[in-house]
């Protein structure tokens, strides 16, 4: 299990260490108080006048807690401006997905508040390197590696999903040096990276991995590399992840 979690400063591709815990560790007091922006338009305001916009949030901003409030929170962003937001338009909840426990853990900030059974893919030993097929069920794999969500489906062909933003710009650059996608995929997956849209799913890579339902809760190994739950679990993550939410896929 990694000690750290890289969590996801969305607006830039670039990530921000927090120290996750286990059930039976203390939170980090430094750590409790990252948060990300969650809201496209996401603003900052004078502490002294919350009327008067100064700064745009990027989408995925990472910013650290000063005092939340029910309405509205003082934060600081990385270079240090300090100000107000919307609480709405932020969250610190992230999942952690450990292959070899076949378990999802859900966080806010450094705490573990739950923990779910998972079932993962066909092969969930490897890491994905390319799209599976019937004829070829070892490519069945579940990813590893840091994610976000990149879409909420409600009409799944699996009860609900949330879709993960597979392949990433590491795995184009996996798969470029492989051989397995063409410039202008590779271009494409980048800029999906860039403007946190749904990248190309059609490529050799594979794509539409997802955390859906229908689960079977006993930690069985069916599916073609998503991560699924209990049909009542995806209804509680449903109500608490946003898209953006990070995912750390561990082997």
């Amino acid at each position: 299990m990694r000690l750290r979690l890289l969590l996801l400063l969305l607006g830039s591709i670039s990530y921000s260490l927090i120290q996750p815990i286990s059930s039976s560790a203390n939170p980090d007091k430094d750590s409790a108080g990252l948060y990300y922006v969650i809201e496209r338009n996401a603003s900052m305001y004078f502490v002294s006048d919350s009327t008067k916009r100064y700064l745009h949030l990027r989408f995925g901003e990472s910013l650290d807690m000063i005092k939340k409030g029910e309405r509205w929170s003082t934060v600081k962003t990385s270079d240090g401006a300090t100000g107000l937001v919307q609480t709405d338009h932020i969250s610190d909840v992230w999942l952690r997905i450990s292959k070899s426990e076949q378990m999802l853990y859900v966080y806010h900030g450094a705490s573990l508040t739950t923990k779910f059974p998972t079932d993962l893919g066909y092969n969930f030993f490897a890491d994905k390197m390319r799209r599976g097929s019937e004829a070829i069920p070892d490519d069945w794999r579940t990813p590893e590696g840091e994610f976000y969500i990149v879409n909420k489906n409600p009409r799944s062909e699996f009860y609900r999903a949330l879709v993960l933003n597979y392949p990433n710009a590491e795995d184009a650059n996996r798969g470029i040096r492989a051989g397995l996608i063409s410039d202008t995929e590779f271009e494409q997956i980048v800029q999906a990276q860039n403007g946190r849209t749904i990248p190309p799913m059609g490529t050799a890579l594979g794509g539409w991995i997802e955390i859906h339902g229908d689960g079977t809760g006993g930690k069985n190994n069916w599916t073609r590399g998503c991560i699924a739950v209990l049909n009542a679990q995806i209804d509680r993550l449903w109500s608490i992840v946003h898209v953006g939410t990070p995912v750390l896929i561990e082997p």
